[in-house]
């Protein structure tokens, strides 16, 4: 973060020229006061071009170039003086985007103390960032960059990007673009404007968002702007709360925007009132996408119904009709799953049904290190891995009959935990699941640093991620030496739980396009195997792009929205209603 960035103090001239702007925003470029700025302006911002509408005359103009929108693109006319005009020349392609505009004036702005924790802000470094951060803008939904457009934008004035780079690891973790009104069309108001910020969803490092956004804002502060401005949906509350206190101010400019396959959900309207989890709403929302309606039969299971043309399918998240009781089951019983998959010459580990201590003892000297699991039961329940003495075993088979009567000791496989998504018959989503950790600051006890974690990821799944606070947990620690109220050196990197599974806090980095074909053909054959249409398959692995596996488990109801940006829900709906598929089916099958 920049620190030599001066603080001005509160300027009489400066409020009355602030008044001005807000006065005069959206003018016509015919005004006197803004006879110096150029016209017609067009900026291309790599997701898609931004105009500055008070360089217009025309709202015509504006609509005809919106309306001209490159495919997957996303264009944007900002500061429209009466967007409901422009709006009227093309209402069946154009929509008022429901996004609020924020300013920061930097006669206001006041530098922090505090320093980023873990992590840096550089400027980009090309041509290395652009995976990195397209991986990112996917990741939150937003609009990657083109090839060759960081390279063609190198020397650009105009547009600036800030990458936060974790100081352990190397890599980007979050971006954010600027852009500078003077360069782009002389503004006599001296203005700039923040876009495009996005933090990894994955990362432990908490403030990366206020990072960019004080570096940017102290770069245009240096550069002798008067203000800066950022649009925000208007629900999202967490980013409006960190811009607030930054002392940022809701300013009355709007903007319009294309209607389009990315911004569908900003103009369909409001969702179905019952609060569905994040795994059904993605097929929800897909549904409604393609005029499927939607019945929420029980939003606490998650149950709906989708309907079009006289068909009807009733769903629970991902399992659907379409699911046999007799597949279900296979994949209920996680004996029956491995002993159908061996069958089918598929790899797996050593298993045995928990009947006395003489098996349990003979299978622990047998393998030295097993994992203990019901034979029943999903979401990671009752499983404790990497148990390699008798007392602790035992214990944990005792957990684990608080979720199911019958119990497995299995062999542990050394390896990385491996998801892979299976829809009709060809794999659509692969991701490696990583189980949940913490960073030390050197102040903070392991119990805090969990909490704190624990709501970050909450705050990213929709509220189905958290951390338990339990005897797992806390076991997990003692084999580090650790306890909840250890206090971790800063920058030290803490594994609180041995699996990986999203709700007990893992996180999930997609390897779809890498994975080895080996893979690939077994995750089929085991979908064929259970004669399943949907599932998703555990492996472990000793890497993704090799061809060694063992399938650990399957899951009949697998949580598509862990997958994003892969398109599970498309190719579920594909499955469910094959006539509304509008994209080419890209699998790698």
């Amino acid at each position: 973060m920049t620190t030599n960035a001066r603080t001005p103090q509160y300027d009489p001239r400066a409020e009355r020229l602030r008044m001005a702007s807000l006065k005069n925003w959206g003018a016509a470029p015919q005004s006197p006061e803004i006879k110096d700025m150029r016209q017609d302006v067009i900026l291309d911002c790599g997701w898609g071009r931004l105009l500055f509408a008070q360089t217009f005359s025309s709202g015509r103009a504006i609509a005809d170039i919106l309306r001209r929108e490159r495919p997957g693109r996303r264009d944007i006319a900002f500061y429209l003086r009466d967007p409901h005009v422009v709006l009227a020349q093309a209402p069946q392609d154009l929509f008022l985007d429901p996004s609020h505009t924020f300013r920061l004036w930097f006669d206001r702005y006041r530098t922090s103390a505090r320093r980023p924790q873990g992590f840096f802000v550089r400027k980009l470094r090309l041509p290395e960032d652009l995976a990195p951060l397209n991986r990112i803008y996917r990741a939150r939904g937003m609009v990657p960059l083109p090839d060759g457009f960081l390279e063609e934008n190198r020397n650009s004035r105009t547009l600036t990007w800030f990458v936060a780079e974790d100081a352990d690891t190397a890599a980007p973790i979050g971006v954010v673009m600027g852009v500078d009104h003077v360069r782009a069309f002389n503004d006599p108001d001296h203005g700039s404007s923040l876009w495009a910020l996005a933090v990894d969803p994955q990362t432990t490092r908490a403030g990366v968002g206020e990072a960019l956004s004080r570096h940017l804002a102290e770069h245009f502060l240096a550069k002798g702007r008067t203000f800066m401005d950022l649009s925000v949906m208007h629900d999202n509350t967490q980013a409006i709360a960190l811009y607030e206190k930054l002392n940022f101010e809701r300013v009355p400019v709007f903007c319009l925007k294309n209607k389009n396959s990315i911004n569908e959900k900003l103009f369909i309207g409001p969702a179905p009132e019952a609060k569905l989890n994040p795994y059904a709403r993605i097929i929800t929302d897909e549904a409604r996408r393609r005029g499927i309606s939607v019945d929420v039969l029980d939003e606490d299971a998650a149950f709906f119904q989708l309907s079009l043309g006289g068909r009807a399918v009733t769903c629970r998240e991902s399992l659907s009709e379409l699911t046999s009781a007799v597949a279900m089951s296979r994949c209920d019983d996680k004996a029956v799953t491995r002993r159908l998959l061996r069958a089918h010459d598929l790899a797996v580990p050593d298993q045995v049904e928990v009947d006395s201590d003489d098996t349990v003892a003979a299978f622990l000297d047998k393998h030295g290190r097993v994992v203990v699991k019901p034979a029943r039961g999903e979401q990671g329940r009752g499983i404790s891995v990497d148990l390699s003495d008798l007392e602790t075993v035992r214990a944990a088979i005792d957990h684990a009959r608080t979720v199911a009567d019958t119990v497995l000791l299995e062999q542990f496989v050394e390896g990385q935990d491996l998801r892979i998504i299976v829809i009709d018959y060809k794999v659509v989503a692969g991701a490696i699941r990583r189980p949940a950790g913490v960073v030390g600051d050197g102040r903070s006890v392991v119990r805090d640093l969990i909490e704190t974690q624990s709501r970050r990821r909450a705050a990213a799944t929709g509220g189905e991620s958290r951390i338990p606070l339990d005897g797992e947990t806390e076991r997990c620690l003692g084999l580090l030496g650790l306890t909840l109220d250890s206090v971790p050196e800063a920058g030290h990197q803490v594994q609180v739980r041995k699996t990986a599974n999203l709700h007990t806090g893992g996180t999930i980095h997609d390897v779809t396009d890498r994975l080895h074909r080996v893979l690939v053909d077994a995750a089929v054959t085991a979908a064929r195997a259970i004669e399943i249409p949907v599932v998703g398959l555990d492996f472990m692995v000793p890497s993704p792009f090799a061809p060694d596996y063992v399938i650990i488990e399957a899951n009949e109801r697998p949580g598509l929205a862990n997958h994003e940006p892969q398109p599970t829900a498309e190719r579920f709906i594909d499955l469910l209603f094959p006539r509304t598929r509008h994209v080419p089916l890209a699998t790698l099958s």
